[in-house]
């Protein structure tokens, strides 16, 4: 990874910076936009292992049959052309109603369009200001710590997630679990690992801040370690590192996110530092990985305090891990789009910044609750 720090220190927003008279915000769990009804399922018919995937895909959701797209390019092993891209972009046209906020990307392969991620390159359209030649920052997306429930309605844009896992057995099985995992509130552990990888840990000064803001929606334990074995309860895994050791040691809950910073973890195969498909088949529902030599600019990588906050107060995965980059052109999402364990949770914030779930009594006042929005 290229060393440059960042010296202007990104702002991490972590709540809704909502002003207020009152001492405590209530924000109410989203009626996400992005569901079964709003998605489509991209599928290349030209690969036998798409449609499997997106068929798979189509059902466990309920998906409406209008809503699948099939498109025909070549099977690579990594990366598609910009040309080919472009080819692909003319496919789609007059196909994608209005209706659609967000797409599945039904293929393991390929995962990355010259210099952008696929993920970004068909949620934000080619473009090569988001991508970048050595260290320099790139094109914003806007739909970074939005509250848009919208995004092609709001933004042009379309956010997606590729379906991908070390196997289509065990893409079928990241489905299968994350379906289960709807609704299911798990109260689960977020781990930030702070390593001794310097260039790759940058992100954990932020870590005692989100212990602050939202370990009482869950339980939040900071670990000075290249790596944590042996935990049951694993929802959240944020560490930096090329290769993280004991995945298989641990349990990832249903509907868990985990992701490594560093500048390869988008290469799904043969790349030389851990594939973010090794979160996957551990377990996680979702990960995230630069494609392209990032170097270690945050505003690159998911930012934790705003994907948990978010997932936490219902809204979907695909949501969650979007709106928590923002620079995303070099990365590539991977996971179940529509997972969402805390979804329908009603989440505060004071004006110190702290979240708590709370509910109404018949009376209609306000309950707080801790770790758990039941």
């Amino acid at each position: 990874m290229c060393v440059r720090l960042v010296h202007e220190r990104i702002r991490v927003k972590i709540s809704f910076y909502i002003v207020c008279f009152l001492q405590v915000i209530f924000v109410r769990g989203l009626q996400a936009e992005v569901n079964a009804n709003t998605l489509a399922i991209l599928i290349n018919e030209s690969d036998p292992e798409s449609i499997e995937i997106g068929q798979y895909y189509q059902k466990a959701r309920s998906i409406p049959y209008e809503n699948i797209i099939y498109l025909s390019f070549r099977k690579s092993e990594k990366a598609i052309t910009q040309a080919e891209f472009m080819q692909i972009e003319e496919q789609l046209k007059g196909k994608v109603s209005d209706k659609i906020q967000a797409y599945a990307l039904a293929w393991r392969k390929p995962w990355r369009v010259a210099c952008m991620s696929i993920t970004s390159a068909f949620s934000l359209g080619f473009n090569p200001q988001y991508c970048a030649s050595g260290c320099k920052l790139t094109r914003s997306s806007r739909y970074f710590s939005s509250q848009s429930q919208q995004p092609f309605n709001d933004f042009a844009i379309r956010p997606s997630m590729l379906l991908s896992a070390g196997s289509v057995d065990g893409v079928k099985k990241l489905i299968d679990r994350s379906v289960l995992a709807d609704y299911t509130r798990p109260m689960g552990t977020a781990y930030l690992v702070s390593t001794r990888d310097k260039n790759r840990n940058v992100r954990a000064r932020y870590f005692p801040a989100y212990e602050s803001s939202l370990n009482k929606l869950l339980n939040v334990e900071q670990v000075s370690a290249d790596a944590i074995q042996h935990k049951k309860d694993v929802m959240f895994y944020f560490t930096g590192r090329a290769k993280v050791k004991h995945l298989r040691t641990n349990t990832f809950l249903p509907g868990s996110v985990a992701d490594h910073l560093t500048s390869a973890g988008g290469h799904l195969f043969n790349g030389k530092q851990m594939s973010v498909l090794e979160w996957i088949d551990s377990g996680a529902s979702g990960s995230y990985g630069t494609v392209t030599e990032p170097c270690n600019f945050l505003q690159k990588f998911p930012v934790p305090g705003i994907v948990m906050q978010r997932y936490l107060s219902g809204e979907t995965l695909l949501e969650s891990y979007w709106k928590g980059v923002q620079m995303p052109g070099q990365g590539l999402f991977v996971g179940d789009p529509l997972v969402s364990p805390y979804k329908g949770c009603t989440v505060s914030v004071s004006q110190t910044g702290v979240f708590q779930y709370v509910r109404k009594t018949p009376e209609n006042l306000i309950e707080q609750k801790f770790r758990n929005c039941h």
